[in-house]
């Protein structure tokens, strides 16, 4: 499998407004059409108008897309499957290189070897972000039980 491109996309923010103004109105079409699987656009051009059905699951994922462009918010699309280098799933994870390395060898992250190289999934990535999100949560809210004991808080 070969190195995935995960560079971010962001909007410049004349085309903001935009992305939330057709979020808006995909919004309303999905609510209005809750029953459809598929969802039927029409493409144009100066010459041509053309139909295209697309399946909900994409437009979900367009509106998905649109609500954090128009947020001012950078973008990628990774396939699950999509295998990352270590400096990639490092900057998904904001996190050093060195650390991600010490995720891995320590079993925390799924990962193979390409001769020298270790290569990991989006899906494993995610399912440790998963399972570190939680287990942070629980410490939070032990924090917040034992400052409320205390009366800290």
């Amino acid at each position: 499998m070969s190195k995935t491109d995960i560079r971010p996309v962001r909007l410049p923010d004349d085309k903001q407004e935009t992305a939330t103004h057709a979020l808006t109105r995909v919004r309303r079409y999905l609510a209005e059409h809750k029953n459809l699987s598929q969802i039927n656009v029409t493409v144009q051009d100066e010459v041509d108008r053309e139909p295209l059905a697309l399946p909900r699951e994409a437009v979900e994922l367009l509106a998905s897309l649109l609500a954090h462009l128009g947020a001012g918010r950078a973008v990628s699309v990774v396939p699950s499957d999509a295998e990352l280098t270590t400096q990639q799933a490092a900057d998904m994870l904001n996190v050093s290189r060195p650390f991600l390395v010490g995720l891995l060898e320590a079993g925390e992250i799924e990962f193979r070897t390409v001769g020298t190289h270790r290569r990991i999934t989006a899906s494993s990535l995610l399912e440790y972000k998963h399972r570190d999100d939680r287990r942070r949560r629980l410490v939070a809210d032990e924090l917040t039980q034992l400052g409320q004991e205390m009366g800290m808080i």
